[in-house]
């Protein structure tokens, strides 16, 4: 079973965020690899020990920090890491971005047939959850999304996807893409080994070219949305601070009472 999951370098949430040229700053030191990519991996480092034999290929692109994506992948054990970089890719919305990792895709699936892409549910730098549909569709590849279960057998991928009032089952004939969400398991941590086999492990990097994909089809010329303005966000006013010395939870609950919140 070969498999090919697509994982994003994203920013750290929870550090202070800036905009370059309506772009937001990243930097090598200030970011990972998506923490939702992992249950992606995960799923397919599964499918292929459930199967004895496969492999998994990582699939990320993006400016040169955004190898680190594909580097934590061969940690966790995926076999393969491709880096899809080029200037002309900054800027790319979720239909440029998915038309650079199809066209990747379309590569690897010709020297080497895949039986499966799978994505994480959302990148948390967005969550706009749109790449995954964008992409089948450029594939021509039928979507299994928000899998919460996943199983391959017989040449037929199912997925149970869990609903706030129902559970549906979807199937679908491989190829196929699927979408996992948070719930379809439990990302394993990296060994030793890995870690360290990481670090020296080839990562193929394509440009554009390599791929077959015009430059002004994809990146900040082609993008169907534009940053028009970003500021800083306003400092917070009117905090009060509570040092508890033991009636914290009292003015807290005073606090709430007197705004209506509780």
């Amino acid at each position: 079973m070969r498999i090919l999951v697509t994982v994003k370098f994203t920013p750290d949430l929870q550090s202070q965020r800036s905009f370059t040229d309506g772009s937001v700053t990243r930097t090598a030191d200030d970011g990972s690899m998506n923490e939702l990519d992992e249950n992606a991996v995960e799923a397919a480092l599964q499918l292929v020990e459930a199967a004895g034999e496969g492999e998994v290929y990582a699939l990320t692109v993006g400016g040169p920090d955004a190898v680190a994506a594909v580097r934590k992948a061969l940690q966790l054990g995926a076999h393969h890491a491709i880096h899809v970089t080029d200037e002309e890719v900054a800027g790319a919305d979720v239909f440029g971005t998915a038309k650079v990792l199809a066209a990747a895709i379309r590569k690897v699936h010709d020297e080497t047939p895949l039986d499966l892409v799978i994505t994480g549910m959302a990148a948390l730098d967005g969550l706009t959850s749109m790449l995954p549909t964008a992409l089948a569709a450029d594939l021509g590849w039928a979507q299994l999304t928000l899998a919460s279960e996943l199983t391959v057998a017989d040449g037929t991928a199912t997925i149970v996807r869990h609903m706030p009032d129902a559970h549906e089952t979807v199937s679908a004939a491989l190829p196929a893409l699927v979408s996992v969400t948070d719930e379809a398991n439990k990302p394993r941590y990296p060994n030793f080994k890995l870690i360290m086999a990481a670090r020296k492990a080839p990562v193929a990097q394509w440009s554009l070219a390599d791929i077959g994909v015009d430059g002004a089809s994809v990146g900040a010329i082609a993008a169907r949305t534009t940053v028009v303005e970003a500021a800083p966000r306003p400092p917070r006013e009117d905090r009060r601070v509570v040092t508890d010395t033991g009636e914290g939870g009292k003015v807290l609950a005073d606090f709430l009472i007197e705004r209506g919140l509780a």
